[in-house]
């Protein structure tokens, strides 16, 4: 069974990911839907066959120990692929998801018009969040390839593991993957400051150690962008605040008052009008009035407040959903089913 062919087939389906699970033939995520492909069923001896021709011998070593890693693998002018092999029955299983090969401009995207204007921001943090899977790193491949084509600056990425491989343009990218070429985002961040950055790309902000170097490289006049698995804007913030200690609680709350210029939320859709995909966004913009909720620990205000202030480019992920589905983009179904208030957004669809 030849690994390649397997994925380059699914790939030409439109396939987003693909998994390689023994005792399974290939299966291949397409529009959402798990669909098998037609191959025979992988053993577990193929299925280990498969991990060694996608991995370095460092990365083989590291599964061996940990019965989980993560990295990338390429088909030179075909694809890459974000890959996560892991142990499951005491065999290997491996996950890929398709990373298009070219950064997709915003044009192609259906993000908003403001997500755009956020790159010309000099300094800050900005968020980009989402379920696993809604796009965030395409999102914040495409910020950076705008920055890149418009500025001369120096952008370090730290990724796990480097998705779009990017080539700089009027910008200096450097893009450092962990395992290879650091052990962690917070072991990066601790050292990016010395290496001269102006725009640092964190793949995630996932443990306090790495929150807080992010935040600290935004207050130290940085462009900051990173993600969180939050669904929605001021969950967002409340993530943030959790993570520290209850009596670092006000002081992180002032910090990120002072840091954060927008949290930018995903979730996908399955279109209704054509094939593909296509994002619901909502976006929150820290104006005076959000940066005093954050202070004042009433982030629960910050729906509302989005919600007024529409004429500078903010939304809520109810009112973007609405759009889609009024566009006739999605349907009613997964509207009400992806909707952060079920039951008022059912009653506005019948509007």
């Amino acid at each position: 069974m030849q690994l390649n062919t397997i994925l380059h087939n699914a790939m030409e389906m439109g396939a987003s990911d693909v998994h390689l699970v023994s005792g399974h033939p290939p299966v291949a995520r397409l529009q959402t839907v798990i669909s098998p492909l037609d191959y025979p069923v992988i053993t577990p001896e193929s299925a280990r066959r498969m991990l060694e021709q996608m991995c370095t011998e460092d990365q083989l070593k590291r599964y061996d120990k940990v019965k989980d890693t993560d990295f990338s693998y390429e088909i030179p002018g075909v694809a890459r692929f974000r890959v996560n092999a892991h142990s499951q029955k005491q065999t290997v299983a491996i996950s890929l998801r398709l990373i298009k090969e070219k950064v997709p401009p915003f044009e192609e995207l259906s993000l908003p018009e403001v997500v755009s204007r956020l790159t010309y921001l000099p300094r800050g943090l900005i968020l980009v969040t989402g379920d696993t899977g809604s796009g965030k790193s395409t999102t914040l491949a495409a910020m950076i390839d705008a920055m890149n084509r418009r500025y001369h600056k120096h952008i370090i990425t730290l990724e796990d593991p480097v998705e779009y491989t990017m080539v700089s343009n009027k910008c200096l990218i450097e893009q450092r993957e962990l395992g290879d070429d650091t052990p962690s985002f917070a072991s990066g961040l601790r050292h990016v400051l010395r290496q001269d950055p102006d725009i640092i790309l964190v793949g995630e902000m996932r443990d306090l150690e790495t929150t807080a170097a992010a935040i600290t490289a935004a207050e130290t006049g940085h462009l900051v962008l990173s993600t969180l698995h939050t669904v929605n804007a001021h969950q967002t913030v409340e993530r943030i605040v959790d993570m520290y200690p209850a009596d670092q609680q006000n002081q992180i709350r002032s910090m990120l008052a002072n840091t954060l210029k927008a949290v930018v939320s995903q979730t996908l859709f399955k279109r209704t009008d054509q094939k593909g995909m296509v994002p619901a966004v909502e976006v929150m913009l820290v104006t005076a009035a959000v940066r005093n909720l954050i202070r004042e620990d009433r982030s629960f205000e910050i729906p509302n407040v989005i919600e007024t202030s529409r004429a500078l480019g903010m939304n809520t992920l109810d009112s973007a959903i609405a759009e889609l589905y009024f566009n006739g983009m999605i349907s009613r179904e997964d509207a009400i089913a992806q909707a952060a208030y079920p039951e008022k957004l059912e009653k506005a669809l019948v509007a």
